[in-house]
């Protein structure tokens, strides 16, 4: 038996390599931690892990679905404040109408997924760009979060979460600790790593995996092979609403209160994640996984600076340069890949 050549061996294994769009993410996280861990001495300590972890888990759930919606094409700008708006229902019906937690919960699950349906209804019907559809989604939520709220509660916030029914149970499922040794760990990391397992397995082991990059390559090429790209644009921004919904049920029951301005500008964030992720912008091309990767960058550049003692103003010129540096190496690994497969 002829043994294989090793040179062979190792362009298969490069090959498969530039193939994966979140290997420069990959490769991203590695230059973050390797550079914090030699500038601050917190940075790996229990204590700082906890903390980067933490910081990246709901920007990494919201930047996973996001993710997803790129690949299939499209874009959400209503991911931000959808994220403000599914915590304040919960908080009025629970705290204002007087529900059980778990039903203000379910009613807040129903308001996202009908903004979201929405939004892709709009989106497939009309023809309009998503970038214009659910930037006046952003509006319409902006407005009702501070119009509603003061008409409830005569101010912008709504709190009071601890006295509700059910704050207990929920607040174990949503925000609650675990312990590794002498240090606590966020619940909300788990849902991270969970959601982006989900989603990789449902990118790349599905049909409707394939469906999302068939649609974001080439809608009408997709529709001729049967595919169904209105339900499946659709779905992807009722998945994105329902991320939206789980950060922000994550965020009601940790800090017990909302805010109607919460979550504006928070979509170009979870947009610049995926795109660190491996995400092309013109749709096709992306990982689940490098999303959470991307968010992860997030959490270690934003807590790594704190340890640091530096001026948090640098880490708006870290994002420029990493989404900067990110298009153009997604721009090379997605040719690359081309000519592989080629």
């Amino acid at each position: 038996m002829t043994a294989l050549d090793e040179r062979v061996a190792q362009n298969h294994l490069a090959q498969r390599l530039v193939v994966r769009p979140e290997i420069g993410a990959l490769i991203g996280a590695l230059v973050v931690f390797l550079f914090f861990s030699i500038v601050t001495d917190k940075f790996l300590t229990m204590g700082g892990v906890a903390t980067w972890l933490d910081d990246s888990a709901t920007l990494g759930i919201m930047a996973v679905a996001v993710a997803l919606l790129m690949i299939g094409g499209e874009f959400d700008l209503s991911a931000g404040v959808m994220t403000a708006s599914t915590a304040l229902v919960t908080a009025i019906f629970a705290t204002q109408v007087g529900l059980n937690v778990w039903l203000a919960l379910l009613l807040s699950l129903v308001f996202a997924l009908g903004v979201g349906a929405l939004n892709g209804w709009l989106v497939v019907r009309t023809g309009l760009p998503s970038f214009i559809v659910t930037l006046g989604t952003f509006l319409a939520l902006q407005g009702l979060n501070l119009g509603v709220t003061r008409l409830v509660t005569n101010s912008v916030q709504v709190s009071g979460m601890r006295r509700a029914d059910g704050y207990e149970s929920t607040g174990f499922v949503f925000a609650s600790t675990f312990d590794i040794g002498d240090t606590s760990f966020r619940i909300s990391i788990i849902w991270w790593l969970g959601f982006a397992a989900l989603a990789a397995w449902v990118l790349v082991r599905t049909k409707f995996g394939n469906w999302i990059f068939a649609v974001g390559g080439s809608a009408p090429s997709a529709r001729a092979v049967g595919v169904p790209v209105a339900r499946t644009k659709i779905l992807l921004f009722m998945t994105t609403a329902t991320a939206a919904w789980l950060v922000g049920s994550i965020n009601i029951l940790r800090y017990t209160t909302a805010q109607a301005n919460e979550g504006i500008g928070l979509e170009f964030q979870y947009i610049i994640a995926a795109v660190i992720g491996g995400c092309l912008l013109t749709g096709g091309f992306g990982s689940a996984i490098g999303a959470a990767i991307g968010a992860l960058i997030f959490g270690m550049a934003r807590q790594g600076i704190v340890f640091a003692n530096w001026n948090s103003d640098w880490f708006m010129l870290f994002l420029g340069i990493m989404l900067l540096g990110a298009v153009l190496v997604n721009n090379t690994f997605r040719r690359r890949a081309e000519r592989v497969r080629r």
